[in-house]
């Protein structure tokens, strides 16, 4: 399975946000904000693993600024690290007007996809990845300890056999 490069799976989608996705504020709702970012990410995952995805799990998600009734967002998906089975996604969300003014970061969280066997419908191997810029390789470091602290959130891994973050959760 061949190495492959960030920019290769690299996704940008967009969108009018049109009154019926929008609360009686005229502010998007945050659930029509997820959906979108899952899309993003998942189609992102997908050409990475070459392979359907599903979706595992959303980390924090932060809703730093209001995107409005009218604007236009733009949603950038990238696969920060390959492990065995799964890939990690880093979407970010910008919002602007109309004119592409008032530009500003909104949204932002981690994903995890398991790629899907298309005989069987179980997990399959996935194609490593190769940070090339400064910024690809600080994602890549510190994804495998955002994967251990997801996986001792959900109870799949006890916190001394984190060999990343253990130090957080046993003192010395």
């Amino acid at each position: 399975m061949r190495e492959k490069k960030v920019i290769e799976s690299k996704t940008v989608m967009t969108e009018m946000i049109m009154p019926n996705d929008t609360n009686p504020l005229g502010n998007l709702m945050g659930g029509n904000l997820l959906r979108w970012m899952d899309i993003a990410g998942g189609i992102c995952a997908g050409r990475h693993c070459e392979a359907h995805v599903v979706t595992a799990s959303v980390d924090h998600v932060s809703f730093k600024k209001p995107i409005h009734v009218g604007d236009v967002i733009t949603i950038e998906a990238t696969v920060t690290r390959a492990f065995k089975t799964s890939v990690e996604v880093n979407v970010q969300v910008y919002a602007a007007d109309i004119k592409g003014s008032q530009n500003r970061r909104s949204n932002s969280a981690f994903f995890t996809f398991v790629a899907i066997d298309d005989v069987e419908r179980k997990p399959c191997q996935v194609p490593s990845l190769l940070p090339l810029t400064k910024e690809e390789e600080e994602l890549f470091a510190g994804a495998l300890r955002r994967r251990q602290l997801r996986l001792i959130l959900s109870g799949r891994l006890k916190p001394e056999e984190a060999t990343e973050i253990k130090s957080l959760f046993i003192n010395p």
